[in-house]
């Protein structure tokens, strides 16, 4: 029986590398910054790259920087004239993002804010192609709303850490973390306005069309 561990080091062996540059933050979120698990790795960061590729969008929201590792991955899909709006709302991770960003290869694609997502987002008055929700797991149908509304037709969102280690499994529980993921997952499961499809990968990612 093969354990999870050599099961995730065979699958990074046979998918593209990330670059050295994600290398470097990856190494650097895990040294300088608390919750360094937040940064969406190797794997993760292929996908969402992947999937920018697929869906070819012009304008992507990201809402959760974090370090700026999912932030460098969607800009590197994106083609000629696309842009990435990421927002942070902890103005103390802006000192260590947004040199990452800004010396990146793809710092011309990437607009980087401070601030809540949900006040500074209506302000733009911009229509998105794709949203990556990766913010305060409280606030996640918040987010939804907010995103679905500015959300082109056969627009996605992909809402990370939807399985939250496992926890959404959890019958009765106070964190209040859980509870926004539950709450999110049942809502997003019965709303007719969109598709949506949980994928098993890392931490949970849900994938939603708007029809």
């Amino acid at each position: 029986m093969f354990t999870e561990g050599l099961l995730e080091a065979y699958i990074l062996n046979h998918i593209d590398q990330e670059s050295d540059y994600l290398k470097a933050l990856y190494r650097d979120t895990h040294v300088r910054l608390l919750r360094p698990r937040m940064a969406s790795g190797h794997l993760q960061g292929r996908m969402l790259k992947m999937f920018v590729e697929m869906i070819r969008p012009h304008q992507i929201l990201e809402i959760g920087t974090y370090s700026g590792y999912s932030a460098l991955c969607l800009a590197e899909g994106l083609g000629e004239g696309g842009l990435l709006h990421t927002f942070e709302i902890n103005d103390e991770q802006e000192d260590f993002t947004r040199p990452w960003l800004e010396g990146s290869p793809h710092a011309d694609k990437i607009k980087f804010y401070i601030g809540d997502a949900l006040i500074l987002v209506p302000e733009l008055n911009l229509s998105f192609d794709l949203v990556f929700i990766d913010g305060d797991k409280r606030k996640y149908i918040a987010y939804y709303e907010m995103s679905l509304s500015r959300l082109s037709s056969g627009g996605y969102i992909i809402a990370d850490n939807t399985l939250w280690d496992g926890h959404v499994l959890e019958e009765e529980t106070t964190d209040h973390q859980t509870l926004g993921i539950k709450a999110f997952n049942d809502y997003v499961a019965q709303d007719l306005r969109v598709e949506k499809v949980i994928l098993p990968l890392r931490d949970g990612l849900t994938i939603i069309r708007k029809k």
